[in-house]
């Protein structure tokens, strides 16, 4: 009878290994092509076949190798963080690229019970400027970086 020594390990490598056969049925769709001139599907297969390989391993070290439970599900933190994300969503073209990311981090971060808001702020004001740069500057997205008054 197989035994799950190490759940943590087994689940997440379970986890994995859906994923990649996700990531293999879309691609599966797309053309594929060579390595020297890669399809659309190319990436996604490649991807998917590595997760799959790297997930058999994770779950065969929780077979073979006692480890952590898993944890308890945190429903606060899971609340916390998808309705800073909402919250980004619903107010980015509002207030901007620059703001909206400072906010999403500072809120984010009450998810955690080692909230420190100084290192959350920091932390933001860093992602921020790093959001500006790739996708307003890099990628040439049509997002406002700071608020539009009067619009």
């Amino acid at each position: 009878m197989l035994s799950i020594r190490g759940p943590k390990d087994f689940w997440a490598g379970l986890l994995f290994i859906g994923l990649g056969i996700f990531a293999i049925a879309v691609g599966s769709g797309y053309q594929l092509g060579s390595a020297a001139r890669m399809g659309p599907g190319y990436f996604p297969r490649i991807l998917g076949i590595l997760l799959v390989v790297l997930g058999a391993i994770i779950a065969s070290n929780g077979i073979r190798v006692k480890g952590e439970a898993v944890p308890g599900w945190n429903w606060r933190a899971t609340l916390v963080v998808l309705g800073s994300v909402v919250l980004f969503g619903y107010l980015v073209e509002k207030i901007g690229i620059a703001i909206g990311t400072v906010l999403l981090i500072v809120a984010a971060s009450f998810a955690s019970h080692e909230f420190r808001p100084r290192e959350s702020l920091i932390a933001g004001l860093f992602l921020a400027a790093l959001a500006v740069v790739v996708f307003v500057k890099g990628l040439s997205l049509q997002l406002p970086v700071w608020p539009q008054f009067g619009h």
